[in-house]
């Protein structure tokens, strides 16, 4: 796919956050991608990241399409000065792969697990006519979703009526460490704002389906989020009751998550974790400082399958939230691209 020493070359928007850092060292030894430009907010201009002098996203625009041939966004910033910029850049041309979550109910622009719902990339040319633009936007969901979404996906098969989950989110996802966030060290705080909505209705985008250039959501099952802060760096576990139509056992339940069907196996992506999900048997993992970086930090850990005498499930998962959630994510989401053909070498 890519010729030996002919990199595609990448910008970082928001080069200088949690997210862009991770992008950055993701991407420092990768195969298909190289990193020439880095931008954040003018008051970073003119700094130094590695060898890389920092642009701004908002003032150096041109300079940066004429560098490269996709961005990463991980702008930290309000929601419309995010839209601004990411749109900014896809009317110069440019493939824009954002983490951020601010296009991702723009209703021609597909939110993707590439795992999940790698056909919703076919939205990209309706996005393009509409927008009459050569570039386009492609994000990815909330890191909240990332642990529990891919087993109702695997579960699809016994038709999922309601879950309820409850997430125990990693102070990385506020874009904190313990040094920054002291309030953190010894504390649990039973509110992210924004994180249970986000939870509870991204799924219906990504298990839903395009229809005549448009999206149609689907809202089964429901869920029901609880999004907690606790004092962990890195890692988001989440603990999953479900109700299943159908009857099913443990043991079908670990089948499906065993020999669960990867589009992205035949596809050989750099970063796609192999396998994607994998589950424990024992009664004690997944936990979050021993599986956070299972494949570096790409795969989804499951465990604790078990009958609950509410729903008549319940399960324990566990995924990144900086790698798998955050930048990780993108850039798999920009490998799928690369070996669709939306973006050219």
């Amino acid at each position: 796919m890519i010729r030996k020493n002919k990199k595609i070359k990448v910008g970082i928007l928001g080069a200088t956050g949690m997210v862009g850092q991770r992008l950055i060292a993701l991407l420092k030894n990768h195969p298909w991608f190289e990193v020439v430009a880095v931008a954040a907010s003018r008051k970073s201009k003119g700094k130094k990241l590695g060898s890389l002098t920092v642009y701004s996203v908002e003032d150096d625009i041109e300079i940066i399409a004429q560098k490269c041939t996709l961005v990463f966004s991980a702008i930290e910033a309000p929601k419309d000065f995010i839209q601004k910029i990411e749109e900014a850049y896809a009317k110069k041309g440019l493939p824009v792969v954002s983490s951020n979550s601010a296009h991702r109910w723009t209703p021609d622009v597909p939110m993707i697990m590439p795992e999940i719902n790698p056909e919703h990339l076919d939205i990209i040319p309706v996005q393009q006519k509409n927008r009459g633009w050569t570039g386009f936007i492609v994000t990815k969901p909330n890191c909240s979703i990332q642990s529990y979404v891919p087993l109702i996906h695997a579960w699809k098969k016994f038709n999922p009526k309601k879950v309820i989950v409850s997430t125990y989110q990693a102070i990385s996802g506020a874009g904190k460490t313990f040094e920054t966030w002291p309030e953190m060290v010894d504390n649990v705080i039973p509110f992210i704002s924004g994180e249970e909505e986000k939870s509870e209705k991204e799924p219906s985008k990504i298990f839903g389906d395009i229809r005549n250039g448009r999206f149609v959501l689907k809202n089964t099952p429901q869920i029901s989020a609880n999004c907690i802060r606790v004092p962990v760096s890195d890692g988001h576990l989440a603990t999953i009751n479900i109700q299943f139509r159908k009857k099913v056992s443990k043991e079908k339940l670990i089948k499906s998550l065993k020999n669960f069907k990867n589009p992205l196996d035949v596809l050989d992506l750099p970063s796609a974790p192999k396998p994607f999900l994998t589950y424990f048997e024992e009664p004690d993992r997944p936990q979050t400082k021993l599986d956070r970086d299972l494949h570096a930090g790409m795969g989804i850990s499951v465990g604790r399958i078990r009958e609950d005498s509410v729903l008549g499930w319940k399960c324990v998962a566990l995924s990144h939230n900086t790698i798998r959630g955050a930048a990780g994510g993108s850039i798999l989401n920009a490998e799928l691209l690369v070996k669709k053909g939306y973006i050219k070498k």
